[in-house]
């Protein structure tokens, strides 16, 4: 069993009641965190398409977008979540080592992960992406959800640590995760911001713009809440 696995697996077991084990006890939260990601994920979820998700948690996203989809796959480290569940009869989980993507390759024309890079070691997080465009049909999408480092950390570090020294292995900007999605072969990347729900495609330039302004400003000021909507990482690749 792969590092990632024992480690999650080991977390859940121990851990009753994680967030990610007790989500399904609150609907309303459900349906509210659901449909901020579902609005943003519709710009890429064509009817039909085979999509997976990295790192999908208690499934439940893939869940509503099995109704779109033809074929979900769930991709993650654990069982321990979404066992006992009912699942829709075009999903899938995969256990992964937290690197592979184990799915036929050139076969998934969208792949999408919301809070799961800042959890890899940098290392394993580039074989990660390597991986995916292996996955990624011809013009296939990787959309990647992550926090950004200049108003982090975001993990349990944030109580006394001015960077992430918990379960956040690596938390990234915008600008620096662009560069890497352009080593491992993605052809483009480009960001998206998100206002009340409402998701818009941003120039890269303009991002790279906020980002060098904001990380001027004394680590208080950069945690305020107005600066969340841009710098929340909302990166796409195209193979």
């Amino acid at each position: 069993m792969h590092l990632y696995s024992s480690v999650y697996d080991e977390l859940y077991q121990r851990v009753p009641h994680h967030p990610q084990l007790t989500r399904k006890q609150d609907p309303a939260k459900n349906l509210e965190r659901l449909s901020k990601e579902l609005k943003f994920i519709k710009l890429f979820l064509t009817k039909g398409a085979t999509v997976a998700e990295v790192g999908p948690g208690d499934c439940l996203f893939s869940f509503e977008m099995c109704k779109k989809a033809k074929k979900v796959y769930g991709v993650d480290v654990s069982k321990e979540i979404t066992k006992n569940k009912t699942t829709p009869e075009n999903f899938q989980l995969v256990i992964s080592d937290g690197i592979s993507i184990p799915v036929p390759e050139g076969s998934i024309n969208l792949i999408y992960s919301n809070q799961l890079m800042e959890h890899l070691h940098v290392e394993d997080a580039k074989e990660q992406l390597q991986n995916i465009v292996k996955a990624l049909a011809p013009n296939g999408q990787y959309v990647c959800v992550t926090p950004n480092r200049i108003n982090g950390p975001h993990d349990i570090s944030k109580f006394f640590d001015k960077k992430a020294t918990g379960f956040h292995l690596k938390e990234y900007t915008f600008t620096e995760l662009k560069k890497l999605f352009l080593s491992v072969g993605f052809s483009s990347v480009s960001g998206y911001w998100g206002l009340k729900s409402l998701y818009f495609k941003v120039p890269n330039g303009i991002i790279y713009l906020a980002e060098t302004i904001i990380s001027i400003f004394p680590f208080k000021i950069r945690r305020l809440k107005i600066f969340k909507p841009f710098l929340t990482i909302r990166i796409v690749g195209k193979k």
